[in-house]
């Protein structure tokens, strides 16, 4: 809740139905922009679609399918939160700064350690799999 001597935002969501209706419009704004702008979600989205495929492919429990499915799921989410802090530091100013390039660099070290984290998810799954 806003402060008395906070200014309340115009784009600030409702209350109730109209709040939770308007959130998936947002989100599937978002979606849609990201597949439109974003060359690395395109890639991660196709990576998705191609572990998909393999994930029912595989003899796996569904507790691993799950497992190797949601590590690539929190890879898309990690690169969206990436191209939305990208876009915020690019609205602020678009001129070189230290701080502007520590929030960049970040994001992307989240999107890699998140790589990594999927990479070692699908890596011991199969290993104990197939080893």
């Amino acid at each position: 809740m806003a402060q008395p001597d906070q200014p309340v935002s115009e784009f600030k969501s409702k209350s109730g139905l109209k709040r939770i209706v308007s959130a998936l419009f947002y989100s599937f704004d978002g979606l849609q922009t990201a597949l439109k702008t974003e060359h690395a979600f395109r890639q991660e989205l196709m990576l998705l679609a191609v572990a998909a495929v393999a994930a029912f492919a595989l003899p796996v429990s569904a507790y691993e399918r799950l497992a190797m499915l949601g590590s690539i799921v929190l890879m898309l989410i990690v690169e969206l939160i990436n191209s939305a802090i990208e876009a915020v530091v690019d609205r602020v100013s678009l001129e070189r700064h230290p701080l502007s390039k520590n929030a960049k660099d970040f994001g992307s070290a989240a999107v890699l350690l998140a790589g990594v984290l999927a990479g070692a998810v699908w890596i011991t799954i199969l290993v104990q799999r197939f080893a």
